[in-house]
């Protein structure tokens, strides 16, 4: 039974771009299926996880196992007893990740139309780091040349009381 109102089939290719962006040598999770294994195993590899990505995808089911993660706790330094001396890791399924990287590539895809130039943060390449180094920079080069700079920020009255209860 199909129940896929949201698009296309996924296909191969879109599972191998997912393998190709994910990051390798990672630990694997509950299933112990690595992304080194399915691009070793290639075309029959990449086939067999597209036909379970399009079945998770059509029907909306997917499997309990590729659910489970694991918790590990991580010292931040060496002989770390105290838990807020650790970081949680969570060990997932590769397949689980090849599937919320295909479905986030979808995403930006459609969105990217809609976001304008300006845009600063969400966006790839485009944080707001990025957007404060560069108002700094013209900041500081208005100041050596003399010139007045007007800036204009919105900012919500939540965002203000947010920004005050972290200092």
């Amino acid at each position: 039974m199909k129940n896929n109102f949201a698009g296309p089939p996924i296909m191969k290719e879109e599972v191998e771009t997912a393998i190709k962006k994910m990051k390798h040598g990672k630990a694997t999770g509950p299933d112990n299926i690595s992304v080194e294994l399915i691009e070793a195993l290639e075309n029959f590899g990449i086939g067999k996880v597209t036909h379970l990505q399009n079945e998770i995808y059509d029907t909306g089911q997917i499997s309990t196992d590729l659910f489970k993660s694991i918790f590990i706790a991580l010292p931040k330094k060496p002989g770390a007893t105290e838990c807020e001396l650790h970081r949680t890791i969570s060990l997932m399924s590769h397949i689980t990740k090849i599937l919320l990287k295909i479905i986030m590539l979808r995403i930006r895809n459609k969105i990217k139309p809609e976001i304008a130039e300006e845009q600063c943060g969400f966006v790839e390449d485009k944080g707001t780091s990025n957007a404060i180094y560069i108002l700094r920079t013209l900041i500081e080069r208005a100041l050596e040349a003399q010139k007045d700079v007007y800036c204009v920020s919105l900012i919500t009255p939540k965002l203000l009381t947010e920004y005050a209860t972290m200092r």
